[in-house]
């Protein structure tokens, strides 16, 4: 085969090969406007919150986990992650925003905390009672 043909059959590869992978879909997240729930129920901000990056059962599948860049944390494995003790004051500083996580913070993991103070409208108790409950909602989902 004459070196001409290898160039032209090579330069048509890589030309298919760059239109394919430009054809495929890339997913991605779109932002909703935050919905107000009730302070008092951890599972209720949970599913609201939490759901769609780490899952209905808080093992990380949600529906928009494939869009992440930062897989979402298996949340169901902080208590065997931790010695077997469910790690409450490092979970509410996460939902805080006061962690230092790489997803956190970022585009794709929103600072719960200063959330909750915008739909608290500043009431400083109300934002702890709800970090509170999603901290106590999400020790619950640990695996047994």
């Amino acid at each position: 085969m004459s070196t001409r043909k290898l160039t032209c059959i090579l330069a048509f590869l890589f030309v298919f090969a760059a239109i394919a992978g430009a054809q495929e879909t890339q997913k991605t997240i779109n932002p909703v406007p935050m919905k107000p729930t009730s302070a008092a129920s951890g599972q209720e901000m949970y599913a609201t919150y939490c759901a769609a990056c780490h899952g209905k059962d808080g093992k990380g599948n949600g529906p928009a986990a494939e869009a992440l860049k930062v897989p979402p944390t298996d949340l169901t494995i902080l208590s065997k992650n931790n010695g077997g003790k469910f790690p409450a004051m490092k979970v509410s500083s996460t939902i805080r925003g006061e962690a230092n996580l790489p997803a956190h913070g970022s585009k794709e993991m929103p600072v719960w905390g200063k959330l909750f103070m915008s739909i608290s409208h500043g009431h400083a108790s109300e934002v702890q009672q709800r970090v509170a409950n999603l901290t106590s909602y999400i020790e619950s989902l640990q695996a047994k």
